[in-house]
């Protein structure tokens, strides 16, 4: 049965860096707004800094939901599910932070994801946990992992940086979430470890 942590164990940690995919939810305060859940993918972009903080890299896309929602209030669930081995579900309720890239931080926390980083990183979201939890998964299908997409990399290296900023700042998506909240604080700066 389910469990609640009062931090991320090296066993929980080890769970975490072992899943090819999380998901990350959010949610705006007022009660007409909309829930967003995103699925995480990309080998290396995740990165458990300590027992309580986690940090994964925001890649430009059509949207910044989860920009929005944190800008606002904060509030980030991310979530696990074993697709092999014994059951597991975890999640990590927290509050979340964008670390874009004019942040002092945004260098340091970059560097820690050398392998991963790439053309089309907006920001590193730092997640502090508060609730750390784990439940049966019993009902989580079991699925074998291939490989991982390629497309959104090769996507945003063909753009480039400056290619990367002009979509960014076209999308209306980028600038507003779905309910009118402010999302990406545009334009986006360039790279301070990139000059």
């Amino acid at each position: 049965m389910g469990k609640v942590y009062e931090n991320i164990t090296g066993r929980l940690r080890t769970f975490i860096e072992a899943q090819p995919v999380f998901f990350v939810a959010s949610a705006p305060l007022s009660a007409e707004g909309s829930v967003n859940l995103s699925p995480k993918g990309r080998s290396g972009t995740l990165a458990v800094l300590d027992e309580s903080t986690l940090a994964y890299l925001d890649f430009g896309g059509s949207h910044a939901e989860t920009h929005a929602h944190l800008r606002e209030n904060g509030r980030i669930t991310l979530m696990w599910c074993a697709f092999e081995g014994p059951p597991k579900i975890l999640r990590v309720h927290g509050e979340g932070e964008a670390v874009y890239r004019d942040d002092p931080r945004f260098t340091d926390l970059i560097g820690r994801f050398a392998e991963a980083d790439g053309v089309g990183v907006r920001a590193v979201i730092l997640v502090r946990a508060k609730r750390v939890s784990d439940s049966c998964g019993y009902a989580v299908p079991f699925m074998d992992y291939r490989s991982e997409r390629d497309l959104h990399a090769e996507f945003f290296d063909r753009k480039g940086e400056d290619g990367f900023r002009e979509y960014s700042e076209g999308k209306e998506t980028n600038r507003r979430s779905v309910d009118g909240l402010p999302a990406l604080p545009l334009p986006l700066p360039p790279r301070p470890d990139r000059d």
